[in-house]
């Protein structure tokens, strides 16, 4: 299995067309089919109009959103080519055990802190709460930017006041505070249990089966740190790096196959 983004669409259909299956674990918490659909719509319909997929192909590409808390899976017959799984239907056995009234007392200690942060720093910033995730989010205009050590400041403080807190002591709700870049979020969860969650549901695919690519492998406020529990990892720096690996690994896969 193979966890990333790519601009390039035909090295994915590649990769199914070689019966490996295909997810996309991401940060981004959407809800709904057609924002993922915005942001992929290149891969998509490649998968969608490719002849050379079988629909049992087809069915191994995955999008997991909010690092471990939306899984979609690919839906030829949906307006947007993605169809969303049942929470209930996806959970691991542990993940099934998170409890709402935990995940909301850990997020309401992250929005305090959150809160605590814009003031005390004064951020031009404004604070969203999701239902699995909390942050901050830039204001202001489209040119306004967050300085990048007040963002790194704002991680490390949520997560120690989050470690140090009632619900972070317990730890029966594991979470991620990180760095995005132009904004800090905490989900419920980490990549390591979306990746997890998405080797249970393509069947059960194992670690040493697994490739997890991604640029946030820093163990302080990076999202993908925690995946190598889970499966090998490549750390790559841009979208061109992550282009070379699998352009790579498609021809040494041909090699073998020949």
């Amino acid at each position: 299995m193979i966890s990333s983004f790519t601009n390039e669409p035909w090295l994915p259909v590649d990769l199914l067309r070689k019966n490996v299956k295909v997810g996309i674990v991401t940060a981004a918490g959407y809800t709904t089919a057609d924002r993922y659909y915005a942001r992929l719509h290149g891969l998509l319909d490649a998968v969608a109009l490719s002849p050379e997929l079988s629909p049992a192909q087809k069915q191994g590409l995955v999008v997991m959103g909010g690092e471990a808390n939306y899984l979609f899976e690919f839906c030829p017959t949906s307006p947007h080519l993605l169809e969303a799984v049942p929470r209930p239907a996806w959970l691991t056995p542990e993940m099934a055990s998170w409890s709402d009234d935990d995940i909301t007392a850990l997020l309401d200690v992250a929005e305090t802190a959150l809160r605590d942060c814009v003031k005390g720093l004064n951020l031009p910033a404004t604070v969203a709460r999701k239902d699995r995730a909390v942050g901050i989010l830039p204001t202001g205009g489209p040119d306004v930017r967050i300085p990048r050590e007040s963002l790194e400041e704002t991680v490390l403080v949520v997560q120690k006041t989050l470690e140090l807190s009632a619900a972070g002591l317990t730890r029966r709700v594991p979470f991620c505070a990180f760095n995005g870049g132009r904004d800090v979020f905490v989900d419920i969860g980490d990549k390591s249990w979306g990746v997890a969650a998405c080797q249970r549901w393509l069947g059960g695919v194992k670690a040493e089966n697994t490739l997890h690519v991604g640029d946030q492998f820093l163990s302080a406020g990076a999202n993908d740190f925690r995946a190598r529990n889970v499966g090998t990892t490549a750390w790559i720096a841009s979208p061109a790096e992550t282009v070379e690996l699998l352009d790579e690994l498609a021809d040494l896969m041909g090699k073998k196959l020949s």
